[in-house]
């Protein structure tokens, strides 16, 4: 597949109210919605459109009430827009897009040493100090 970087280039704007910024919003949702299989094919990835789509509403609705600046929505409707376009033109690598699944899991913490050793972590009173 040929890359054109300009496909799905926007110019950048800003909201002129919460009506607008909501309406952007709910365009860039469905704009992600409808290309989860092409994502999926595009990269090969061993999971369902479905599922992709789970997580893309998980990140909607992560920041839905806790953005209420207009700046900080302008901001991140732009990231948006640019995160679509680098997966949709297939800048990314499938260990980049996999990484959207891994980044809400929560492991149990590690409780023998060899686990502590895997994971980077020090226990505080074996480590001393100099």
């Amino acid at each position: 597949m040929t890359t054109i970087p300009s496909r799905l280039a926007k110019l950048s704007s800003t909201c002129s109210s919460w009506d607008d910024a909501r309406r952007r919003s709910v365009a860039a949702y469905r704009q992600w919605y409808r290309s989860a299989p092409d994502i999926v094919q595009l990269y090969t990835l061993n999971v369902s459109p479905s599922l992709v789509r789970l997580k893309i509403r998980q990140d909607f609705e992560r920041n839905r009430d806790t953005i209420t600046d207009l700046g900080v929505m302008d901001v991140m409707l732009h990231k948006n827009q640019q995160e679509y376009q680098e997966t949709m033109n297939a800048w990314k690598q499938e260990p980049h897009v996999m990484q959207w699944f891994k980044r809400y899991d929560d492991p149990a913490p590690p409780k023998t040493f060899l686990d502590k050793f895997y994971a980077g972590r020090d226990d505080p009173a074996q480590v001393s100090s100099f």
